[in-house]
């Protein structure tokens, strides 16, 4: 066993990821444009999109695994038939919103068991029928770019029409005057030119234990973090890329530093306060600090660059 995979011990993890022409996290209250801080025009990736990009890998691979099920599904499966499986699995009966605690708790042990986003990032499933709520032992920070980002919205061209009525040709009343039928419509593209990214996020054995997190979990899920960007390819994702992943693992549950002190030791300087527009991973320069860490304290680098 690795000791960045050992599910008893502490991990504070920094990822960091970029995008070239593309729009990494749509805002639907701002017209679907990339997401940014208002202030400091930043650009912003939540944590929910990081942990849908993991589930569909994970479900993608193996969702047809006993124990890596997927909960939360993007394609319309209602999260009571989810809870429902607990309850025919255990043979308990049903009786709407008024189970017994002790079939709510064995009904949310049987969820941790069989369904891998349960286990990592947690789940509410006490509507309509009763599973319980689970607090997740993988927690992720919004990610935020280096640079302010300027996101464009650019006009396109589709050569097709989505209504019949809209191809008719309209004659005028003195039957010469005509206007042909329309043979295009215009859309619109959000994109980020270019922006790099930095997540945080952090894993507590202690909630592991009550989830039953696994050393193979831990790996399925750092695998995840590496890969799922290929799983992710889109007309608005199509060059999104992960640029490093760092883990501070603890030799205890509790921790030896602050994850925030670990954190400040990778740092990436900001171009745009030296006059540089980034447009490319090789613009930056991450600098990690890996002198005298703190005692009981491991530095894993599982990708870079």
């Amino acid at each position: 066993m690795t000791l960045h995979t050992n599910p008893e011990l502490r991990h504070d993890f920094v990822l960091i990821f970029d995008v070239t022409n593309g729009n990494p996290n749509g805002d639907p209250d701002g017209g679907n444009l990339p997401r940014t801080d208002p202030e400091t025009m930043r650009g912003l990736v939540t944590d929910v999109c990081l942990k849908r990009k993991v589930r569909n890998y994970v479900d993608i691979l193996y969702g047809e695994h006993e124990t890596t099920k997927i909960y939360v599904q993007d394609h319309g499966i209602a999260l009571n038939e989810m809870n429902a499986r607990a309850y025919k699995a255990l043979g308990i009966k049903s009786t709407g919103t008024k189970q017994k605690r002790e079939d709510v708790n064995s009904a949310r042990d049987w969820m941790c068991q069989n369904f891998f986003d349960v286990r990592m990032f947690g789940a509410v499933m006490s509507t309509g029928v009763n599973c319980g709520q689970v607090r997740g032992p993988v927690q992720l920070t919004f990610s935020r770019s280096i640079d302010a980002i300027m996101p464009l919205d650019v006009t396109i061209t589709r050569l097709a029409i989505t209504d019949p009525k809209d191809a008719e040709v309209v004659i005028g009343e003195d039957e010469k005057a005509k206007s042909g039928g329309k043979t295009s419509t215009m859309g619109r593209k959000a994109i980020v030119p270019y922006a790099l990214y930095v997540g945080y996020g952090f894993y507590s054995p202690h909630l592991a234990a009550q989830t039953g997190v696994t050393e193979k979990d831990l790996e399925l899920f750092w695998e995840a973090l590496v890969k799922m960007w290929e799983f992710d390819r889109s007309a608005s994702r199509g060059m999104m890329a992960p640029r490093g992943l760092y883990v501070f693992s603890h030799d205890n549950k509790l921790g030896r530093a602050p994850a925030h002190k670990l954190f400040e030791r990778i740092q990436i300087p900001p171009l745009q306060e030296q006059g540089i527009v980034p447009r490319q991973f090789t613009d930056y320069s991450v600098q990690v600090n890996e002198q005298d860490l703190p005692d009981g304290v491991t530095l894993t680098r599982l990708i870079e660059g």
